[in-house]
């Protein structure tokens, strides 16, 4: 459904400064359908992403390709009618004060030159999809951050999209809120077929609602794919992140640190009783975290194992065909990710900036 394939996005010296490579080679798909998420530090390159694959930014090389269609081919007519099936949701709302609700989520469907009667149809549907029909003559200054957010959402769907952008679209919420938008963008996925793209540096939103993610740092894609896959991928720094392995501490004595990733199939039940009643090891939690990401568990417990040694090889290769990720070395703390400070952020051209403070972008 969505396809970049080693694009790259050079914004050009100025103010004496050098040039900002933004976008360094990234090759990404998205399959119909799915939620993927883009998640990465500020300045990684994620937002100047997230404008390619609608043109916002073009690309300085490389090819996007959406719903079949490649947009790079295009001229500024197609990409204009390109976009009204790429709706996008900003991260500050970008709300016309001057409208209700209701004006707000009609704007694009005037601008594409629907009826009057269809437009209000359509406005009062879509109000009602996102819980929000009873504020349907609210202004902007009357709704709290959540409601304002449902309102872009309701929005970034008038022109029956097949692609849904979001970028950064719960970074300025409360957590409640955060999570009534995410339940919201679960919904309409699954309602309307959408396949989503949502760009963020919140794990805890990758781990809520996607099915497959990328990490960026510097322009670069450094891992991704689908998330039960990556989550037991032995050294992935994606999953370093989403379930972050314990620390070790610096006392082993005694007994010999084993760092086990558990799952569905291999839950840490199954680990502890293999290692102690089946095999007679003492047994020590020394650390660990549970989380449920796309759907399923997944955690990394650290353990301090005792006993006979030799029975610690076999206890490993029996959780392994179980489906544990182990090792006998136990990790550190997870990677950080890079210091925003250190990465060049680029600035748009005031043209592509306003574009992108408009409060629709399918013109």
């Amino acid at each position: 459904m969505i396809e970049l394939s080693d694009v790259r996005k050079v914004f050009p010296a100025r103010r004496g400064a050098g040039e900002v490579v933004a976008v360094d080679g990234v090759s990404l798909s998205v399959a119909r359908g799915e939620f993927a998420g883009v998640v990465g530090p500020s300045g990684s390159g994620k937002s100047t992403l997230a404008r390619l694959v609608n043109l916002l930014e073009r690309p300085t090389s490389g090819t996007v390709t959406v719903d079949g269609q490649v947009l790079t081919d295009l001229d500024a007519g197609g990409i204009r009618r390109a976009r009204r099936s790429v709706g996008m949701i900003f991260q500050h709302f970008n709300l016309l004060d001057s409208r209700t609700a209701a004006g707000n989520v009609e704007h694009p469907l005037e601008l594409a030159g629907v009826g009057r009667a269809e437009r209000r149809r359509r406005v009062a549907e879509l109000l009602d999809l996102v819980g929000l029909a009873d504020r349907h003559g609210s202004r902007p200054a009357q709704l709290s951050g959540g409601q304002k957010q449902r309102v872009a959402i309701a929005r970034a769907l008038a022109a029956r999209p097949t692609v849904l952008l979001c970028d950064e679209a719960t970074s300025a919420l409360d957590p409640g809120s955060t999570s009534g938008v995410l339940d919201l963008l679960r919904q309409v996925r699954a309602e309307l077929g959408l396949t989503v793209l949502l760009i963020t540096h919140e794990m805890s939103v990758v781990r809520a609602v996607c099915d497959s993610a990328v990490l960026m740092s510097a322009g670069r894609v450094v891992d991704g794919g689908p998330l039960s896959e990556v989550l037991t991928r032995p050294g992935s720094a994606l999953a370093a992140q989403l379930v972050p392995a314990p620390a070790a501490g610096t006392d082993a004595a005694g007994g010999e640190l084993v760092e086990v990733t558990v799952t569905d199939a291999a839950p840490e039940g199954l680990v502890l009783h293999t290692l102690a009643a089946e095999l007679g090891l003492s047994v020590e939690v020394i650390g660990g975290s549970v989380e449920t990401v796309a759907g399923r568990r997944f955690g990394r417990l650290l353990l301090r194992v005792r006993g006979d040694d030799g029975r610690l090889d076999p206890a490993l290769a029996r959780l392994r065909a179980a489906g544990a990720l182990v090792g006998r070395t136990a990790a550190g703390d997870p990677r950080p990710f890079p210091d925003a400070d250190d990465e060049p952020r680029p600035e748009p051209e005031p043209d592509v900036q306003r574009l992108a403070d408009a409060p629709d972008v399918q013109r």
